[in-house]
């Protein structure tokens, strides 16, 4: 068996039943990363509101820590979530993460500032986002999961695709909301009360996505034959390799990922001093011709092997990155978009190569938990992370192509981990007692 020919229960999903799955994975995803995106697009408008100083740089900082932070709780929600879905179903994990993820992005849209509530302001805030986080942990691997449970063998990828597809067109819908309220609002009216309006808007996403789980074909198939006890302790227990070797793959993932889908549109506001409706609105078209990328990396990835079509992407965000922040420097906004795309195309090769293997790794009995446990963890040393260390290596070096050192770093990070992988063989081999 390769590593993109896991176990699948052809005979029960047809392939319009695949496609639903798919489709129902990738837009809950979706709602995940719509929060996430927005909070890092709006965070320069909100840092004054939550954390008034006379250092803006200091304000924009504790903004990006609580950002960070809502990363920490990430792994627990993953444990949590990964224990439902592997032992009571996935379907009702999928439909608790996200209504939780929904609910939880709206209430920041209704949140009183520093002016209104003093010090209440930012511990609300810190609450709320770690509720995301919580609840986040359990989305984006369940969504991968049962991708790929459902796919056929020979077009895992293909449909893999769904998943950063979804967590990507999140990005860009955040980001064009972000863009429309900014562009439409004088500058005060977005201070003030603008804001809030994609937040808000997120509540309509959410019963979009809850309906399409709802009414998903049966994806529990593994449950009725999973063993008893806690997958957690399981999947440390049997399957420490490929717990490691997934995170590993997960931090040059997760790295280059948030310094392109949100540190970037920070940097390029508040580094290099470009207006900030044509940059939001940049960022939607760069992250959209990566989302347009994904179906065809993936059918590439069926080709020829997604370790190679990871390697690509790792390879690329290694390569390119560097570059891409010269063009940025050079004052033109059209030549910034040219290097914001150079480094986001990577992004179709990697993400759709990494949600096609990570879930693979695992058995049945603990691939939710493995695979939530992997990519949270990631996430936390790499993701949740990035926009507040590239923030800071600008502001500590006065450097501004610094941030592409961080990315390097995780992108070997990553193909070091490919390069432990096993192409001919499942790699989800219990440990020998």
């Amino acid at each position: 068996m390769t590593v993109d020919d896991v176990e699948s229960d052809v005979s029960r999903h047809t392939a319009t039943q695949v496609r639903r799955v798919g489709l129902a994975g990738g837009i809950g995803t979706l709602i995940e990363y719509y929060d996430y995106a927005l909070y890092g697009y709006v965070s320069a408008i909100i840092a004054p509101l939550f954390f008034p100083g006379k250092d803006p740089v200091a304000s924009l900082l504790a903004v990006l820590a609580v950002f960070a932070l809502s990363y920490v709780i990430r792994p627990v929600g993953g444990i949590v979530f990964g224990w439902i879905g592997d032992r009571f179903g996935r379907r009702r994990a999928l439909l608790v993460t996200v209504v939780g993820i929904g609910l939880a992005n709206t209430a920041i849209g209704i949140l009183p500032t520093y002016a209104t509530v003093g010090v209440l302001a930012p511990a609300l805030l810190l609450v709320v986002r770690l509720a995301q986080g919580f609840f986040a942990g359990g989305e984006v691997g369940g969504a991968a999961t049962v991708i790929a449970e459902a796919a056929p063998p020979g077009k895992k990828a293909r449909y893999g695709a769904f998943t950063p597809m979804g967590t990507n067109a999140g990005f860009a819908i955040a980001s064009a909301a972000v863009g429309i309220v900014s562009g439409g609002l004088a500058t005060e009216q977005l201070n003030s009360w603008g804001w809030r309006i994609p937040f808000l808007i997120g509540l309509p996403l959410t019963v979009v996505c809850y309906l399409a789980r709802r009414t998903l074909p049966d994806i529990d198939r593994t449950v009725a034959t999973a063993k008893h006890g806690f997958p957690l302790a399981s999947a440390l227990r049997s399957y420490p390799g490929a717990l490691i070797k997934a995170t590993a793959l997960g931090v040059g993932v997760q790295g280059a990922a948030y310094i392109g889908s949100t540190f970037i549109s920070i940097y390029l506001v508040t580094d290099l001093h470009y207006a900030k409706s044509p940059v939001y609105w940049i960022t939607a078209a760069v992250t959209l011709v990566a989302v347009g990328l994904m179906p065809l990396t993936g059918r590439l990835a069926d080709r020829i092997g997604p370790l190679k079509v990871a390697v690509i992407g790792l390879g690329g965000y290694a390569v390119i990155t560097y570059p891409g922040f010269l063009l940025m420097d050079v004052g033109n906004l059209w030549l910034a978009a040219l290097g914001y795309v150079l480094i986001m195309v990577n992004m179709a090769f990697l993400q759709v190569a990494s949600y096609t293997v990570t879930p693979q790794l695992f058995p049945d009995e603990v691939r939710y938990t493995g695979t939530a446990l992997a990519t949270n963890i990631s996430v936390v040393i790499a993701g949740g992370t990035a926009p507040y260390i590239g923030t800071w290596l600008v502001s500590a070096t006065d450097d501004l192509r610094s941030p592409y050192y961080f990315v390097l770093t995780t992108s070997v990070v990553g193909l070091i981990a490919v390069a432990t992988m096993r192409t001919r063989r499942h790699l989800a081999a219990p440990v020998a007692a």
